[in-house]
């Protein structure tokens, strides 16, 4: 069973499209959004310092899926991204098992 992880940067709206999308997805049972443990700092000697997104941007949302096969887990992939060039969000995917 694919285990897709993905990063979703945008709006808490676009977070909710995307996963009204994912469980609407035949095969799809389990999708969960997974707190992020690290601290997201803006350090005054960093080069991000003072940057837009760590001055209340767009918010980075951790999402996991569990696809019934890989087939299931490109699917997923197609339509989130199709789902987030119309939304026009950023979406990253981690640990593709194709």
């Amino acid at each position: 069973m694919p285990l897709l992880r993905m990063r979703v940067t945008g709006s808490e709206d676009a977070v909710r499209a995307i996963g009204n999308l994912l469980v609407s997805i035949d095969g799809i049972e389990h999708v969960e959004e997974v707190a992020d443990l690290m601290p997201h700092m803006d350090d005054a000697d960093s080069s991000s310092a003072g940057l837009s997104d760590l001055i209340g941007g767009a918010d980075s949302h951790e999402i996991e899926i569990d696809a019934p096969s890989l087939s299931a887990a490109r699917r997923v992939r197609d339509a989130v991204e199709s789902l987030a060039y119309d939304l026009n969000v950023f979406v990253e995917f981690e640990g593709e098992d194709e």
